[in-house]
């Protein structure tokens, strides 16, 4: 059982280097400065290990990824300026060219996209499965294969990787296994716990949880952290500014006390929609109607405030009006993870592109609850309901 005080209180900050400051200083200097030939060199030797030049470390950003490496249970993190760039850094890292990913259906927009547009311009081949079908994965697998991505859940529909099975089916063909976990974040899911090689996240999600920044992180081992950076990240460049990582610093404090709240909320607003004649299906993994409900509850701690709905509406129209009747309540945006409740209903990409059909119906929709009372997502509900049902 992790100490989770500890790690977001107190470990990595070591307060009589800064004046015995509770809240750890932004040392926004670009650079450092060195008093002789001997320690000036030894930085260049590892710049990643030392203060040379923040791009490529920095001492507000080193906290943070002691912080997140220690709450995955892996030995090193590096923190970058989008959870696409920490994707993108950990597979590239990972391929070359006539070498083959496996990847779950339906991940992430820009992992779709990294993976089916760009690496196959640099002859990296790819195919997408059934990640809930371990065997589906087994037949996909080929002796160019070099990278196994997977996101459990995802952040739409929910599907699950046997995690356990998945890193054992990598490391007896020599695959590195990478998963996007930022739908549990390392409170309610540790990946590695299972064999998986390096875990991913879109820190903007539940780590930052203000809405007011956009990071990324990679944890692995030391050994590929190192890799990382000496190549992808020193070269690409995607740093995260000191006075970012000191707001994730911020973030990270509240994590288990968010996330709780989120979750209890959640649960008593699902309970209550599932008993709704308007309510289709609900899909959440801590929902005991959820298809794979036994091994989410045997890989995660907990599900978090992020779920989707299918109604019952007549038209397109209806579906607008009542997603425009939640908009005081549920904030149309992307995104999740913060203080604030969101909306993304699919209703709005329908019609957004000639001759395109989104592959979900326009009745669906996905939340995110985020610090609100239930009672009060409640009650907006209820009042918004009423459009579908006339």
């Amino acid at each position: 059982m992790k100490n989770w005080t500890h790690i977001f209180t107190h470990l990595g900050e070591e307060r009589e280097k800064y004046f015995n400051a509770v809240v750890p200083p932004v040392i926004q200097s670009s650079n450092f400065a060195f008093s002789d030939v001997d320690t000036f060199r030894n930085a260049f030797r590892d710049e990643a290990a030392t203060h040379l030049y923040t791009r490529g470390n920095n001492p507000t950003t080193k906290i943070l990824r002691d912080k997140i490496a220690a709450a995955e249970g892996t030995e090193d993190a590096m923190v970058m300026g989008s959870g696409a760039a920490a994707i993108a850094s950990a597979v590239i890292a990972n391929v070359k060219a006539g070498d083959h990913v496996v990847c779950v259906q339906g991940p992430y927009s820009w992992t779709y996209k990294l993976i089916s547009k760009f690496l196959p311009r640099f002859g990296v081949d790819y195919t997408f499965v059934d990640g809930k079908d371990i065997e589906e994965i087994k037949s996909a697998l080929r002796p160019e294969t070099t990278v196994l991505m997977l996101e459990s859940p995802n952040s739409l529909t929910y599907e699950i990787q046997d995690l356990k099975a998945c890193a054992e089916l990598a490391k007896e063909n020599n695959i590195v296994s990478i998963i996007d976990n930022s739908y549990s974040s390392p409170y309610y899911q540790n990946p590695v716990d299972f064999g998986i090689d390096i875990v991913v996240h879109s820190g903007s999600k539940y780590l930052s949880g203000h809405s007011d920044i956009v990071f990324g992180v990679v944890c692995s081992t030391g050994e590929m952290i190192a890799k990382i950076i000496e190549n992808e990240y020193m070269t690409l460049g995607p740093v995260l500014s000191p006075n970012d990582a000191w707001l994730a610093l911020r973030g990270l404090r509240t994590l288990p006390t968010r996330l709780e709240k989120s979750s209890k909320t959640t649960a008593k607003v699902i309970s209550w929609l599932k008993k709704q004649d308007a309510v289709d299906y609900v899909l959440y993994p801590f929902d005991e109607d959820f298809e794979q409900y036994e091994l989410a509850k045997k890989q995660m701690r907990g599900a978090g405030g992020l779920f989707s709905v299918n109604f019952k509406a007549e038209s397109i129209e209806k579906m607008e009006a009542f997603s425009n009747a939640l908009a005081d309540t549920f904030l149309m945006a992307v995104s999740w993870g913060g203080y604030e409740s969101l909306q993304v209903p699919t209703c709005v990409f329908y019609n957004l592109h000639p001759g395109e059909t989104p592959p979900l119906p326009f009745t669906f929709v996905r939340y995110y609850i985020g610090l609100e009372e239930g009672d009060y997502i409640i009650e907006k509900f209820e009042k918004a309901l009423k459009i579908l049902q006339k």
